[in-house]
């Protein structure tokens, strides 16, 4: 019993998190009726949040380097659906190369912002103020005002479209494909959480106790399975979920397993400590501000596909969403903590409080009180726990 409290206390952040999302699921489960676990609504909120989904990944890492954030990504969707609009659909260019200018123009802007924060050291949140109005000022100028539409269906298809049935060969009332890549990935799953556990007894690393972690595979197994279920029993798996998937296995990998993602939490921890053990913290912050850029980039393609349009008021407040995200899913205000996962939680959170509040007619004033009620109880946790570890 002893281990797994201090198990729990060690990673109390991200277990209570959780455990909120599962309680606030829980809860607006029974107030709507049953309509927020509803397949066709499970697949729309997936739809829904790709964009702060995406924009939470990136946000961790610049969290992470010092508690520092990006003010600009919501301009910078916007500019890049506005860019992506005025190649695809005035231009009619086809979708591959306007996808790889729009890429490319995310980049640029992260080498921009990135060169005054990391070597210039203007503080990241005056350079990515300037950055959301400049952005801002690009879009209503290219788009003089006006919303381009409709963009090419094989645009629309990136987070409208879903991943064929490639296993239903006898006519199936759900999708196949889904059900057996669940199955896929839990095995994968419990074989990779077994064979860590091995490696960290082989080297004698403190591991959690057996009856823990049986009990952390099954729940996350289980909701593996549930999420499987829910796609399947709908159109399947959207694209855009394929991506976001792909990309919350790679950051995270890069973040826990890599040297240049562990000089990123030695940064946030302590600079001057980083700069004195031989870490370039200016090519650190440099690189985390340019990544943000590109996978706004990323966000834009995906939140125009899905709206099917380019439209000069969009991603307002996106950063906001992100930021809270973020900080809601366990990283630290201070920088040097937080996962990945941790913000895809965090995301989560905000995306089944939108969306029950709205299912249960809340207005819109409410929400933003209660969201914003949220993000300081997690900010707060985070303040109050960290004094507590250094009384």
């Amino acid at each position: 019993m002893e281990n797994i409290g201090k198990t729990i206390k060690n990673n109390i952040r991200q277990y209570a998190m959780l455990i909120a999302l599962v309680v606030i699921m829980i809860f607006f489960q029974i107030g709507t009726g049953g309509i927020l676990l509803y397949p066709m609504n499970v697949t729309n909120l997936v739809l829904q949040n790709s964009y702060v989904l995406i924009l939470a990944i990136g946000m961790t890492l610049c969290i992470l380097t010092g508690g520092n954030i990006d003010l600009s990504v919501g301009s910078v969707v916007a500019f890049i659906g506005a860019v992506s609009g005025t190649l695809m659909i005035n231009m009619k260019m086809p979708m591959f190369p306007a996808l790889l200018i729009t890429l490319g123009i995310g980049l640029l802007i992260g080498l921009w912002q990135g060169f005054w924060i990391a070597y210039i050291r203007i503080p990241a949140f005056i350079v990515t103020l300037a950055g959301m109005l400049l952005f801002r000022g690009l879009t209503n100028t290219i788009l003089q005002g006006l919303t381009l539409a409709p963009y090419p269906p094989e645009y629309q298809a990136i987070s409208g479209g879903f991943i064929p049935d490639f296993l239903n060969f006898f006519g199936a009332s759900f999708n196949v494909t889904t059900i057996v890549l669940g199955i896929v990935l839990s095995v994968l799953y419990v074989i990779m959480a077994i064979r860590k556990r091995k490696e960290r007894d082989k080297y004698n690393f403190e591991n959690t106790p057996t009856l823990f972690f049986i009990a952390q595979v099954i729940i996350i197994v289980a909701g593996i399975m549930l999420l499987s279920y829910w796609l399947a029993a709908y159109k399947g798996i959207p694209i855009i979920f394929v991506i976001i998937g792909t990309l919350v296995v790679i950051y995270t990998v890069f973040t826990q397993k890599t040297v240049p993602g562990r000089y990123i939490y030695a940064m946030g921890g302590n600079e001057k400590a980083a700069q004195l053990s031989g870490i370039n913290t200016n090519k650190v912050l440099f690189f985390t501000y340019v990544n943000m850029s590109v996978l706004a980039a990323v966000a834009g393609i995906s939140f125009s596909s899905r709206i099917n349009s380019a439209s000069p008021v969009a991603g307002q407040s996106f950063e906001l969403d992100a930021i809270a995200a973020c900080f809601i899913g366990g990283a630290s205000a201070y920088g040097g903590v937080g996962t990945v996962i941790g913000a895809i939680i965090g995301a989560l959170v905000m995306g089944v409080l939108n969306n029950g509040m709205s299912i249960m007619g809340v207005g819109i004033d409410l929400q933003m009180t209660i969201k914003g009620l949220v993000l300081l109880i997690a900010v707060a946790f985070d303040v109050i726990s960290k004094r507590k570890s250094r009384g």
